[in-house]
């Protein structure tokens, strides 16, 4: 596939599984969620609809045919279908026909018609693209939030375990007469702190990975764990060839929704051009075969004249008009039976063809076929308003991204400064704590912003990552991870 925005290049490190759980990195998570997700799915049946329809509408530019056989068995007063004359008489029928009819000029109407559905399935197949790339986009944010998280986690655990070390020194010093009690109940309190931070940071990555279970369609009770690479190992592309008026350009060649409305603006064409063509007359041939069998058998009788009935009819003869009777004639002795002659011979005799051309013409319709046109063109012109708009609306989106990124990395930046600075803050201040300089009061201060730092440190470093990857993502060439 030409544009797959989902393919991630992925950090190479061991795959590890446990008893409990398997380790699951970005590439599964997002083959998965791909092949799972339930709005995928039902994009896709769409998508399919929309090329049997294009199917269906291809085909029906050819000939139709059609076969018809019928039998039936009849009594009483009605038609021999055969002689098309009536009788009174049971007997049974059988009648077969193929008729046939083709479009043979309709000013390219069925044509325009069938490039339309072809660029309607083309968008619907855009579409599932699209919706693919934002469950990618979505997958690999839930994915960095969950390393972001267990980032945080692991600082808050360091931190507990500082204090942890901090309260067991401090109570031997306590104990030696060194240091006041003082200096151990606040450091107690500074573990308790620390406790219930690193379990809130725990109930983050575990509220984490249930958001990317949502994503991926993964039953929220499995246990299930990722990859977590560093985010230094993450690569990033420069922004120096992230540029947002190149980017741009090459969003709308690359991304599915660009391309949706390229489609979606061509099928409207096509159904414009179409709804015209019905405004002019259509020819059309037409073409049948058909044949009938009847089944009787009658009984003949001899005729006898019983005698004569008076007719209002007259003749005249030499001068001498005469009036007219009609015999009265009754059945005498049966001498035979009447049959009907053999299927084959049937067939052959009554063997009927007929073929012929057919003009359609448009007179009046109520002015029905010109407002379906009308509104087509006016659908053409909304479709090129829309594709406007959301060209307008993604080169927004990316020199919002560009700028996005610059402050993150400048607030990533900023943020390892202040970490570096705390640190030595804090180095100094153990010092001065350790010879007794300080009070716990001083410590635990600096230690707490140290752990802010560090906190906003790892928040402001995958919030630099995110926004690349999201700017990088707008190329539609893929989501590098």
């Amino acid at each position: 596939m030409r544009y797959v925005l989902y393919s991630l290049i992925t950090i190479l490190l061991f795959s590890t599984t446990t008893k409990a759980q398997e380790i699951w990195d970005l590439r599964r998570c997002v083959d998965y969620a791909i092949a799972h997700n339930i709005s995928i799915k039902q994009s896709d049946i769409q998508a399919k609809i929309s090329q049997v329809q294009y199917k269906e509408n291809k085909l029906s530019q050819y000939p139709n045919a059609n076969f018809t056989g019928d039998g039936a068995y009849n009594s009483g007063r009605n038609q021999d279908p055969t002689t098309y004359s009536l009788i009174t008489q049971s007997y049974l029928s059988a009648g077969f026909q193929l008729q046939a009819s083709a479009n043979i000029f309709n000013w390219y109407s069925k044509q325009n018609s069938i490039m339309a559905s072809r660029w309607e399935a083309d968008a619907a197949k855009a579409s599932v693209e699209k919706l693919k790339n934002d469950i990618v986009l979505s997958v690999a944010n839930a994915y960095l939030q969950i390393l972001l998280t267990k980032a945080q986690e692991n600082v808050a655990l360091l931190q507990l375990h500082l204090s942890e070390a901090q309260l067991s020194n401090t109570k031997k010093l306590v104990a030696a007469g060194s240091l006041p009690e003082l200096n151990a109940a606040e450091l107690e309190a500074q573990v308790a702190t620390d406790t219930a931070n690193y379990i809130s940071a725990k109930g983050n990555v575990d509220q984490s990975i249930l958001v990317l279970k949502s994503y991926m369609n993964v039953d929220a009770a499995i246990p299930f764990d990722v990859d977590s690479p560093p985010a230094e190992l993450i690569p990033i592309e420069s922004l120096a060839d992230l540029q947002p008026e190149d980017v741009y350009n090459l969003a709308v060649i690359n991304l599915p929704q660009q391309r949706v409305n390229e489609f979606n603006l061509k099928a409207a064409q096509k159904n414009a051009s179409a709804a015209k063509a019905a405004i002019y007359p259509t020819l059309a041939a037409f073409g049948s075969l058909n044949s009938s069998y009847l089944d009787y058998n009658t009984a003949l009788y001899q005729p006898i004249v019983i005698g004569y009935t008076p007719t209002p009819y007259s003749v005249n003869v030499g001068g001498t008009s005469y009036n007219v009777e009609s015999p009265i004639i009754t059945n005498g002795n049966k001498i035979g039976y009447a049959r009907s002659d053999a299927f084959g011979t049937q067939l052959s005799d009554n063997f009927r063809q007929s073929v012929g051309l057919s003009l359609t013409v448009p007179i009046f319709s109520g002015w029905s076929l010109h407002g379906t046109w009308e509104q087509n063109k006016l659908t053409i012109r909304n479709l090129e308003l829309q594709r406007d708009a959301d060209n307008q609306t993604l080169k927004q989106n990316i020199y919002q991204a560009y700028n996005a990124a610059l402050v993150a990395l400048e607030k990533f930046n900023a943020s390892k400064k202040t970490v570096d600075a705390s640190q030595r803050t804090f180095d100094f201040s153990q010092k001065r704590y350790d010879v007794g300089m300080i009070g716990t009061f001083e410590l635990i201060t600096n230690q707490n912003n140290l752990f802010t730092a560090k906190l906003q440190y790892v928040q402001d470093q995958f919030d630099y990552v995110f926004k690349m990857k999201v700017l990088e993502f707008y190329k539609g060439q893929g989501l590098k991870l």
